[in-house]
């Protein structure tokens, strides 16, 4: 990461708010890097511990790519450049960046958005209100990072954006001429302080459902490190525009919705679909094509449709809607034109029709929560069947694997146990415990429910199955562009995959399935490669 400024060491430490030592040497920063890969002359090289990797054991690779500085967590000295020594260069490098760029963030109205499911869509649709508005907005969420005209991709199977790169957004940002920026953010990032010095101004949760207890170890932590999101509006200080401080939190996330209420500090809000929501929804119209239905406050009552699909949406659209009119003073009207500009999320809930005669669906869902939601979403589009097709991740979270298959056992009317990033794990391992989980819950193997281990050959089988009317939805890579089996990521995409499929169900050209070792080889084979 560089830009065209260079600013001096000394002066980048003097403005943040941690301990350092008191006496380095000085020079002259032109960039920082995390990845001794991305270093180049002038560059502040920031050596971290990370889960697999040492950046300290790069810190001669960044030297001799031209590093300029060097931070650590080590005790090291003969360095032919300056070496300081902090007690948490992860936690110090959003800080560093942000002294580095300018601090952007300061002069920008800046919405944060975080929550187990929905965290991307309803970030979406804050986006498209706030142009609706006029404003000049832009928007980083973990598919891409919006800055006027262009357009950036994040990266595979991201969450959200490093530290440095977050900040780089900013200043492009304000470069830019934007005033606005919503901020799609996870608990990796909060937890990882990615985005601590992002100096929110409104802060949205969809719910905090479960997720990641594999990296938080319970869900009290995951909900903490969410939390922090709130925590940090009162740590903005004044900016040039004003700030809000404003908290919005979802009143029917039965789980987090009292723990969050009494943990903000600041003005706070809340959405619903029940009548005690301070901004609700009625007369909700669900169909195959969208969502209708009228958002009412003790201040407003306004009209909104949305292509959208699924009670979740009605939600997701609910939470914008709640963040833009009373954070940022939008016109209800001019939020419900917003609402209604968003086309769909690539990978969110996205119909692919080939011309056959029932409905197949590509989403991302891949919590216990985001299955059921998009499942019920499913059963309110058709009078026929919904069949389901998903997998569970190797190396994650192993109790979502019984608690989905469960989920689709009560929910679908057949489901199809498939790959889904097996990683190093046993795939036919991972099926089992799934298979475990559908049992559990009364499904019957060759009748309700099945294990196809080729995500590929798994879509086919449910086309196989469908029948008029119903409804296929292919669930948990939703947007992503690869899969990893072993350590190696292979090109894939759900909605390639389902055309190609559907193409040859149809008996018409269409795209290639794409490959994965699963396709023709040995598990043993891919795990130990």
């Amino acid at each position: 990461m560089s830009n065209n400024n260079t600013k001096s060491l000394q002066q980048i430490f003097s403005e943040i708010p941690l301990p350092f030592p008191s006496k380095f040497p000085d020079a002259q920063i032109s960039g920082i890097a995390i990845d001794s890969r991305a270093v180049k002359p002038g560059t502040l090289f920031v050596a971290m511990q990370g889960g697999t990797v040492d950046g300290h054991d790069f810190i001669q690779k960044a030297l001799d790519n031209g590093a300029a500085a060097v931070v650590g967590d080590r005790d090291l000295d003969g360095l032919s450049v300056p070496y300081i020594r902090l007690e948490n260069p992860r936690r110090s490098l959003t800080w560093l960046a942000a002294a580095f760029y300018n601090w952007p963030a300061r002069k920008l109205t800046v919405i944060g958005v975080t929550g187990t499911d929905g965290k991307t869509t309803t970030s979406n649709l804050i986006y498209k209100i706030l142009i609706a508005a006029g404003i000049k907005a832009g928007m980083i969420s973990t598919v891409n990072a919006v800055i006027g005209d262009e357009t950036l991709d994040t990266g595979f199977h991201v969450t959200t954006p490093d530290a440095h790169d977050v900040q780089n957004y900013l200043a492009k940002m304000v470069d830019a001429g934007l005033t606005h920026v919503v901020l799609e953010t996870t608990s990796h990032g909060w937890a990882q302080f990615r985005v601590d010095a992002c100096e929110f101004d409104i802060g949205v949760v969809t719910n905090i459902t479960h997720e990641h207890m594999d990296q938080h170890g319970s869900y009290e932590n995951y909900r903490a490190a969410k939390a922090r999101l709130f925590t940090s509006l009162e740590m903005t200080g004044e900016k040039p525009q004003g700030n809000p401080r404003l908290g919005v939190i979802n009143r029917d996330d039965d789980k987090s919705f009292s723990f969050l209420n009494d943990h903000i500090k600041v003005n706070r809000i809340n959405y619903g679909l029940g009548e005690e929501a301070d901004v609700r929804a009625e007369d909700i119209e669900y169909s195959p094509t969208g969502i209708k239905f009228t958002a009412i406050s003790k201040d407003f009552r306004v009209g909104a449709s949305s292509k959208l699909v699924g009670t979740y949406n009605v939600s997701n659209c609910l939470a914008a809607l709640t963040a833009t009119v009373y954070g940022l003073g939008i016109n209800p009207q001019v939020a419900a034109q917003g609402i209604a500009a968003l086309d769909g999320i690539p990978g969110r809930m996205e119909r692919i029709s080939m011309g056959q005669n029932f409905t197949a669906i590509v989403d991302f869902a891949h919590t216990p929560n985001a299955l059921k939601v998009a499942l019920e979403a499913g059963r309110k589009m058709t009078r026929g069947r919904v069949i389901s097709v998903f997998g569970s991740a190797g190396l994650r979270d192993k109790e979502k694997r019984r608690m989905m298959a469960e989920t689709s056992a009560e929910l679908a009317d057949i489901t199809v146990l498939t790959a889904e990033d097996p990683r190093t794990e046993s795939l036919e391992g991972i099926l089992e415990e799934m298979a475990e989980g559908a049992r559990l819950k009364g499904g019957r193997e060759g009748e309700t429910f099945w294990r196809v281990p080729d995500r590929g050959e798994a879509i086919k089988f449910a086309l196989r199955l469908a029948k008029e009317g119903d409804v296929v939805l292919s669930c948990g890579k939703g947007h992503e562009q690869s899969m990893c089996f072993g350590r190696t990521e292979y090109l894939w995409d759900d909605r390639i995959a389902m055309r190609a499929a559907l193409a040859e169900f149809l008996g018409m050209d269409g795209p290639k399935m794409p490959y994965l070792p699963s396709q023709d080889k040995m598990e043993e084979e891919w795990l130990e490669e």
